[in-house]
């Protein structure tokens, strides 16, 4: 027999493990940036949970594609905090209610800023001239992530290697 809190506590391996994987590819999702985006697929046409990890996977690009245990919980979120509502149980099709709709007003500039990252994301990614960016960009992340994986990296150390991407990111800018 399961318990509620082995519910949870397996809701939590789901979100722990979710975020694990998305991790190690850098955070593509800053926090509540996925139930926005949901949100914001739901508003343009009622759909059930494969629709929107598709229409997420597009959007995205580069093999990206959100697991049914961060989508499905997300649904049920919303639907918790009556942003949705079951438009078809059958099907599970959820469409947004009049307070999605408010908040998703409130929400514009974040929607808008979101939806800027992904496209240049599946633009640096798709387009051939950017590759050296790309593979640049991919192994500064593959040694970020070999240097911070050292259990006994020194405050001195976390401040240079920030103060050098800082650095990198001033020099490019002026470019």
């Amino acid at each position: 027999m399961k318990h509620t809190s082995d519910h949870h506590e397996s809701e939590r391996d789901i979100h722990h493990r979710e975020h694990h994987r998305t991790s190690r590819r850098g955070r593509l999702f800053e926090s509540g940036r996925m139930k926005l985006l949901v949100l914001h697929l739901i508003q343009q046409s009622p759909k059930h949970g494969y629709e929107i990890i598709k229409e997420i996977s597009d959007l995205v690009g580069d093999g990206y594609t959100p697991s049914a245990g961060t989508i499905y919980p997300t649904l049920n979120n919303l639907e918790e905090m009556n942003f949705i509502l079951l438009l078809d149980a059958e099907r599970k099709q959820y469409q947004v209610t009049e307070l999605g709709e408010a908040y998703l007003k409130e929400q514009q500039e974040m929607l808008g800023v979101l939806l800027e990252k992904l496209r240049l994301r599946r633009e640096i990614h798709n387009n051939d001239q950017l590759i050296d960016i790309h593979r640049a960009m991919e192994n500064l992340k593959t040694a970020l992530r070999l240097k911070l994986n050292v259990a006994d990296l020194k405050q001195e150390q976390i401040y240079q290697i920030a103060e050098k991407i800082d650095q990198a990111a001033i020099a490019i800018g002026r470019l």
